[in-house]
């Protein structure tokens, strides 16, 4: 038996027991992702995209001879998500053109190669994702999402009608996820906050329409997956910012925690990932101090084995920073704001020493205790990271989330700002060492944050942003269109709003140098935007930099990208604000 994964945009296997990684793909300027092995492994389908522009075609890979074939082959029309029927004849996936917000369901006859639609008509605020097969392959489940976010419904579709039926009626504004089906068919194993506010896992009978609940935290629970008897289920529980796997015995109603180190786990594996006879399940681990790698779970004796070695030359866990976990309270008095907070190993509490604020993108997420090549790159350097978890992040139930609907770059921004005080207080920092840095929404907050506070910082490195909520909203993808304008209002209602937190209207306020990433295929947050503010800070007389990745898209996937972001973003931060003891100075 081999795993399947997918590492820096190529699918690779690897042996269940131990052995050597193989790559089966490797095509330049595309990334490659969610492989699923077709149940007779002949065929592993992937989805694939070009140079970072989120227009995915389905492909099927043989595991056996390395034949590539592309099933979908459609530049305009992008293909997410293959799921197998086990029969291994039909690909189900999610199905969106270019120019559309929604997402409908297709299903593809590897035979005959013809293409059938599930759902059709979708309203243009409503995304139908996550397909799901049953056991005999005549029904699916999927999930109906609202561009808002607050609010998705579940499906169950006949595949030989078309016939889709509602399986979560329900008043207000409330989220339903499937997860998996149970091999008798009978329920479905779901994730929602329809409890509690927080999200929960229950499993719904699709005959009845109710919900058993499973668990009623005050955390975020996820469903994940039954095992092949049936007999198993799994859900991982995410404490602040921690998750681990739990083993559900569904006669007992018993359930454990694997016995997993402090990070994110989730179980891996596409359709599942269970063996066959139900005895191991693939799991995946990520800590603070360890890049993500396979791990095999032996359910009889409770014991996991290591399948891949993400580390390499010479790095070694015990030179990665731990954060810890804190707490501070927003200025309004409203929240408990959590941050993970990187302090470099033997340093002096003198208040000499530069930090930084890393702010996570979204504007839905969460920072997670995973390893952060470049956290920890700068941690080594002498910098203190500070990244928290503002109002808007998961994991923090349905009223926390929803606090910066119709407020963004506004309550968070602040939260995000307490960030930076509390860490001042700390003894470790000198308050005009300030750094504000973050990707996509977390790029935003940092344009926020040097225009709205300009004073506090002393550079900024916004990474593919968005700066001007008008030509965001003109310029990207029908989806975040949607997603921005359920979020923010209507911009010519709420125009005041639209400018009060468009940074691109402040930028004569910037104190800070700033260097600017972008991807030149960025369909959510096009270059356009960065470009905006360099000509702006350029036309003031500002202190700017600039750096364009022409084929990458939201966020950088290459390897070489990578580094030589982080090598330009470190060697700009140590021009700029240099840490206390390293010599650095502007005329290095």
């Amino acid at each position: 038996m081999r795993a399947v994964f997918e590492a820096h945009g190529e699918v690779l296997t690897v042996p269940a027991e131990k052995g050597e990684v193989r790559n089966l793909t490797n095509t330049p300027g595309v990334m490659e992702r969610n492989p699923a092995w077709s149940p007779d492994g002949k065929w592993i389908a992937y989805m694939s995209d070009y140079d970072g522009d989120e227009q995915w075609d389905i492909f099927l890979v043989s595991p056996k001879t390395g034949q590539v074939v592309n099933l979908t082959n459609t530049r305009e029309i992008a293909e997410e998500s293959p799921a197998w029927s086990p029969d291994g004849r039909y690909l189900a996936y999610m199905v969106k053109p270019k120019t559309s917000s929604v997402f409908e369901i297709d299903v593809y006859d590897t035979v005959l190669r013809e293409v059938k639609h599930l759902t059709s008509g979708t309203a243009s605020d409503r995304m139908n994702v996550a397909p799901i097969w049953s056991e005999d392959g005549k029904f699916i489940v999927y999930t109906q999402e609202q561009s808002k976010g607050t609010d998705s419904n579940l499906f169950v579709v006949q595949v030989d009608n078309a016939q889709s039926t509602l399986l979560t009626p329900h008043d207000g504004e409330r989220t339903y996820s499937a997860n998996d089906i149970s091999p008798d068919g009978k329920h479905v194993l779901i994730t929602s906050n329809a409890g509690d506010g927080y999200d929960n896992v229950g499993l719904l009978d699709i005959a009845s329409k109710k919900i058993h609940w499973l668990t009623q935290d005050k955390w975020e629970v996820s469903g994940e997956s039954f095992s092949p008897d049936g007999k198993l289920l799994t859900y991982t529980a995410n404490v602040d910012g921690n998750t681990n796997i739990y083993l559900h015995d569904v006669a007992s109603g018993k359930a454990h925690a694997l016995p997993l180190p402090a990070g994110v786990n989730f179980v891996e594996g596409r359709t599942s990932p269970f063996t066959r006879d139900s005895s191991r399940l693939l799991y995946f681990h990520e800590g603070a101090t360890a890049p993500g790698d396979l791990w095999v779970y032996n359910v009889a004796d409770g014991k996991s084995h290591h399948l891949t070695h993400s580390l390499v030359g010479g790095v070694r866990s015990e030179d990665m920073v731990e954060p810890y976990l804190v707490h501070y309270p927003s200025k309004d008095g409203k929240w408990t704001i959590s941050a993970f907070v990187y302090v470099p190993y033997n340093l002096p509490r003198n208040g000499e020493h530069p930090a930084i604020v890393y702010v996570r993108g979204g504007p839905a997420a969460q920072t997670m205790n995973t390893f952060g090549r470049f956290v920890q790159y700068m941690a080594n350097q002498g910098y203190i990271v500070i990244a928290p978890n503002y109002r808007g992040s998961t994991g923090y139930g349905k009223e926390f989330q929803q606090a910066n609907l119709f407020d963004m770059g506004g309550g968070d921004l602040q939260d995000v700002l307490a960030a930076a005080d509390w860490i001042k207080q700390t003894g470790y920092v000198d308050p005009k060492k300030l750094i504000l840095m973050g990707g996509s929404y977390g790029g935003y907050l940092t344009m926020m944050g040097v225009t709205k506070a300009p004073e506090m910082w002393a550079a900024g490195v916004p990474i593919v942003p968005f700066v001007n909520w008008f030509t965001e909203i003109q310029n990207e993808d029908p989806v975040l269109q949607q997603s921005d304008l359920a979020t923010m209002g209507d911009p010519v209602k709420n125009k005041a709003l639209y400018e009060d937190r468009s940074p691109i209207n402040f930028v004569d306020q910037i104190k800070a140098p700033l260097y600017l990433l972008a991807g030149g295929n960025d369909p959510r947050c096009p270059k356009t935007e960065a470009q905006q503010v360099v000509d702006a800070v350029k036309k003031r007389g500002g202190v700017v930099e600039y750096k364009v990745y022409a084929n990458e898209g939201h966020g950088f996937a290459k390897v070489e990208n990578q580094i030589d972001a982080y090598k330009r973003v470190a060697d700009f931060l140590k021009a700029h604000v240099a840490p206390a003891d390293c010599g650095c100075s502007l005329n290095e």
